[in-house]
């Protein structure tokens, strides 16, 4: 070979191994079209942010698919859970959070509250023409921190860019892959009529900070989101609980979480209204738009609900973790009226707590 075909393959090489990097301040139509300007979008801000900000082996390998041992998988649980969401919120920055921390921590917590230990998310993008690069990468980043403190990794994905119009911006969806230890039975239908509910703090406090955030109502309080990932407090529960279930809070709030529990398991749940835990700025910004704090979405709070003779020990654990600081009993079980989920007002008497026929604050998660 000689000396100038050598040096001709070098530069070949280099070129296919070179990261590329992407061009403008936008995103166009071009970088969802599979050539050069995609490949360029991937390697610069998305795939490239992962593998560089995580590591992630699967990614860096540029296949279509991950692929895991099921030998590694089977030793850590008995039992494999899915679950996939879509998130469409709208600022896609808001305080406490933006649209990549909440795809990761609203994904992860769906897994755990069932008993799962998450391991692996999908991350598939729909990015309309217009998006700023900038937003994206930062997004992107966003996505890879929330990943890598939970945990998880960011194993496989999918880009697709849509013309102006037809998308807000950008949607993300992610699936989860997580495995159920041996001997861990946590479902919805599991509540008993003894049992005691709790949550882990402040309720409202996701849904108050987008309404803020989109500016519509010049208001100046200044309420950060709660996104969180939960499994790290559910871990230290399970590790010494009888947990019978558990929800995590999002859309529809705790009103509609508990009447799902009720249903589910066909027990009355009475909650004690002077327990709810609500920050004073979310009560006030409720009073003032006539909204309840328990329909308005959460995105760092669980229901859970456990043995009556263990409720003490689980406010101890969940109260020793920072996501718990704040965690109290809000609810009694009973047998009857079955499915009913009523609140106890404090003056003697009882109201239904019934879930909203549809969503007061669209686009929040």
């Amino acid at each position: 070979m000689t000396a100038d075909k050598s040096s001709l393959f070098s530069r070949i090489e280099s070129y296919r191994r070179r990261a590329g990097r992407v061009r403008g301040s936008v995103i166009e139509t071009a970088h969802g079209g599979g050539g050069r300007a995609m490949r360029d979008l991937l390697d610069d801000v998305i795939v490239g942010v992962f593998v560089r900000e995580f590591g992630s082996r699967e990614l860096s390998d540029h296949e279509d698919q991950a692929r895991f041992e099921l030998t590694a998988l089977s030793a850590r649980g008995d039992r494999l859970a899915v679950t996939t969401d879509s998130y469409v919120v709208t600022p896609l920055e808001f305080p406490g959070g933006d649209i990549g921390s909440l795809a990761v921590n609203g994904t992860v917590n769906d897994l755990a509250v069932g008993g799962a230990r998450p391991l692996y998310l999908t991350c598939s993008l729909v990015i309309e023409e217009g998006l700023e690069i900038a937003v994206l990468r930062r997004i992107v980043r966003s996505m890879a921190r929330a990943a890598k403190h939970a945990g998880v990794a960011i194993v496989t994905g999918d880009t697709k860019v849509v013309a102006r119009g037809a998308a807000d911006r950008l949607f993300i969806n992610t699936t989860g892959i997580g495995v159920i230890p041996r001997g861990v039975e946590v479902a919805s239908n599991r509540v008993a009529p003894d049992d005691v509910l709790l949550v882990n703090g402040y309720l409202g406090d996701h849904g108050a900070a987008i309404l803020v955030a989109r500016g519509e109502l010049q208001l100046e309080t200044d309420i950060p989101s709660d996104c969180a990932a939960l499994s790290p407090l559910v871990e230290l529960l399970l590790s010494e609980l009888d947990v019978h279930a558990m929800r995590d809070v999002t859309r529809g709030g705790l009103a509609a979480v508990l009447n799902e529990l009720a249903l589910a398991s066909e027990v009355g749940i009475v909650v004690n209204a002077k327990a709810l835990p609500v920050r004073h700025e979310v009560a006030g910004f409720c009073e003032i738009l006539g909204l309840d704090p328990v329909h308005l979405a959460n995105e760092g709070k669980l229901v859970v609900a456990v043995p009556k003779a263990q409720a003490t020990r689980a406010l101890e654990l969940m109260r020793s973790h920072p996501l718990g600081q704040h965690a109290v009993a809000i609810a009694t079980c009973r047998r009857d009226p079955p499915g009913l989920v009523t609140l106890d007002t404090g003056f003697g008497g009882e109201r239904i707590l019934d879930m909203l026929v549809g969503e007061p604050l669209p686009r929040i998660c």
